[in-house]
């Protein structure tokens, strides 16, 4: 089943079956629990602790990356695995702090934030945005609103990555060279990053061990993917910040981090910041959804999963709340940190388990751990992962395959990259929807004509030899019919049943019209009366049952002649011709005329099977 057909329609909204003999919900975590085989569980272990080595550096690189204290980091990410293995329906997706949710969560709270910073406000503040987005997304799973997902298509969401890795990594260059930019937006910090370089407020000692921890990455990614490569860097950099006593050479260290784990805590703000987390949680979880819809199926099919759009929600909704009443913020699925544990061997959810318990152990007995990891080390892992977010080869692929979704994908990358991310993702959506809009505006048209040697009537755009009938033009409009294109279907039919010489019957194929509504119908009401009144019929081959009824119901259907619609473009061809004596070109002298009384298009007995929606007869060549 693919993502697209399990969006919006759970079969179980709640994420889970009902216990047998009981109205108990199950949840999918228990469930599979009862299936749980103990030859899995070395596996999920080993899987576990080579997860943990992504958790924590990543954790706490997102959570500065989210403006938040690096501590942050490691607690939503324990909640967060518990939560979803508990809650979750997939076997082997990994969630927790995201690249590409981070700017979106600075984008809403640090302008709450009182000037000068607050920590405890920001995490507060994070705190409610995670239970908003988890409220959401449950929301939406169980009212099966999944399909919400799709307002994202993938042009517009290639231009909103892109233009996300570039905010990522022009305001994370100047934490890599060990200073900071008091400035808003790519362009603020870009002149802000340069005017620091010039002014030379970049730290030697900073920028070596950040520089030299992109390229470490980079380099054993790409010639030993097989080695953890963001492990080895961040240990080779907390090594380094303690044999080099990095502190005392400027270079800004992460420090012990608490100890213990926060109890839950009712997170408290204003009601004057509602609106503005409300507003972020709700483009927050439009993108967490299509990030997790999109992985969640691309490892579904290698697994032989089914994926379920409504659970999923639940589940990634259920962390959120997790997260955000444990001082988390919120989260989405990690493409990366999934492909990690399936590569390891994960079979169920128990790695991430696994993976919570170590990150656990860590912040309560040893939290002074990564006392000297340089905060340059955690730019390089932010600077890395919004390099391997951006997608160039997809906007290459656009550009070559078509244009129009090339510039939308442009459009989406300016406005991330100039506008602002939350911005940005609007304006994405806008785009998308836009996009449909404008494809059903202007759909494509086109007359049919016959080809020797195919069956049916075929494009004659792509078959300009096709024959045409005199007297008869066949049309097909490939669009449902409404308000936005009812005219253009008109100015169309009208452009042809005044074309020299003038045709007695416009045929439309209608069998890509999936729908008609009000003002359409209007509108056809009024072209058969102007057809008619010239000596020109308006008929209509192979419309569907739905659509039928749907005219009949306005009245069009009694107004235009109900022996004016055939079943198949055939057979209103051969009324025609019995009408006319017309023949084609190529086929020799026309046929004698009809005799008396041999219907037409007006006066044709009806026909129990016309309009019955039978299979159409035009290929669409």
């Amino acid at each position: 089943m693919s993502a697209t057909a399990s969006r919006g329609r759970p079969a179980d909204p709640g994420g889970s079956r009902r216990a047998r003999g009981t109205g108990t919900p199950v949840p999918p975590g228990l469930r599979a629990l009862r299936g749980y085989r103990r030859a899995w569980l070395p596996r999920d272990v080993a899987a576990g602790v080579v997860l943990t080595t992504l958790l924590v550096p990543q954790g706490m690189a997102y959570a500065e990356l989210a403006g938040l204290p690096a501590i942050t980091g490691l607690y939503t990410t324990i909640t967060c695995l518990l939560a979803y293995a508990v809650f979750g329906p997939s076997r082997v997706l990994v969630l927790g702090p995201d690249s590409s949710l981070g700017p979106m969560i600075a984008a809403t709270v640090l302008p709450l934030v009182a000037a000068g910073g607050d920590p405890e406000r920001a995490v507060a503040l994070a705190s409610v945005l995670a239970l908003v987005v988890g409220v959401v997304l449950v929301v939406a799973g169980w009212t099966g609103l999944g399909f919400v997902a799709d307002l994202l298509s993938k042009p517009t969401m290639i231009g909103y990555v892109n233009g996300l890795a570039l905010t990522i990594l022009v305001g994370q260059l100047p934490k890599l060279l060990g200073f900071s930019v008091d400035a808003d937006g790519v362009v603020g910090e870009a002149v802000g990053f340069a005017e620091g370089m010039a002014q030379g407020q970049v730290v030697p000692a900073a920028a070596a061990v950040g520089l030299g921890g992109v390229a470490l990455v980079l380099v054993l990614q790409r010639w030993w993917p097989k080695v953890p490569a963001v492990l080895v860097m961040v240990v080779l950099a907390v090594a380094a910040g303690a044999a080099f006593d990095l502190g005392e050479r400027g270079v800004d260290l992460v420090g012990e981090l608490p100890r213990g784990f926060p109890p839950l805590t009712i997170p408290s703000v204003g009601w004057s910041d509602l609106g503005v987390l409300v507003a972020g949680a709700l483009a927050i979880a439009l993108v967490s959804l299509a990030d997790t819809i999109s992985t969640a199926s691309s490892f579904a099919r290698r697994t032989g999963q089914e994926v379920h759009g409504g659970q999923e929600m639940v589940g990634i909704g259920t962390a959120n709340l997790a997260a955000g009443l444990f001082q988390g913020f919120p989260v989405s699925t990690s493409a990366s940190r999934t492909a990690v544990a399936e590569r390891a061997g994960a079979r169920t959810q128990l790695t991430g388990v696994t993976g919570a318990a170590l990150v656990l152990v860590m912040i309560v007995l040893l939290p002074g751990l990564f006392r000297d990891l340089p905060q340059a080390a955690l730019a390089a892992v932010v600077v890395t992962a919004s390099l391997s977010l951006a997608d160039l080869p997809g906007t290459v692929r656009l550009w070559r395959q078509r244009r129009v979704e090339f510039a939308l994908s442009l459009v989406a990358f300016a406005g991330v990259a100039l506008l602002g991310v939350l911005p940005g993702v609007a304006l994405a959506v806008g785009l998308s929807i836009l996009n449909v809009f404008r494809r059903a505006w202007h759909p494509y048209e086109t007359e049919l004509g016959r080809v020797d040697g195919l069956p049916g009537y075929h494009d004659v755009h792509s078959h300009p030899e096709a024959g045409r009938l005199p007297g008869l033009v066949l049309y097909r409009f490939d669009a449902p019919l409404f308000f936005a294109n009812a005219r253009t279907f008109r100015d169309e039919v009208t452009a042809l049943a005044r074309a020299e010489p003038a045709p007695r019957w416009v045929v439309v194929a209608a069998e890509p019209v999936t729908d008609v509504d009000t003002t359409a119908a209007d509108v056809l009401f009024e072209l058969d009366r102007t057809l008619a009144a010239r000596g020109q019929s308006l008929v209509f081959a192979e419309l569907k049952d739905p659509v039928r009824r749907k005219i009949e119901r306005y009245g069009l259907a009694g107004e235009i002649g109900a022996r004016d619609f055939f079943p198949t473009v055939e057979a209103a061809v051969e009324a025609f011709r019995r009408e006319t004596g017309v023949a084609w070109p190529d086929a020799g002298p026309p046929a004698a005329a009809p005799p008396p009384g041999v219907p037409g298009p007006r006066d044709a007995p009806p026909d129990a099977d016309r309009g019955s929606g039978a299979q159409p007869s035009v290929p669409g060549t």
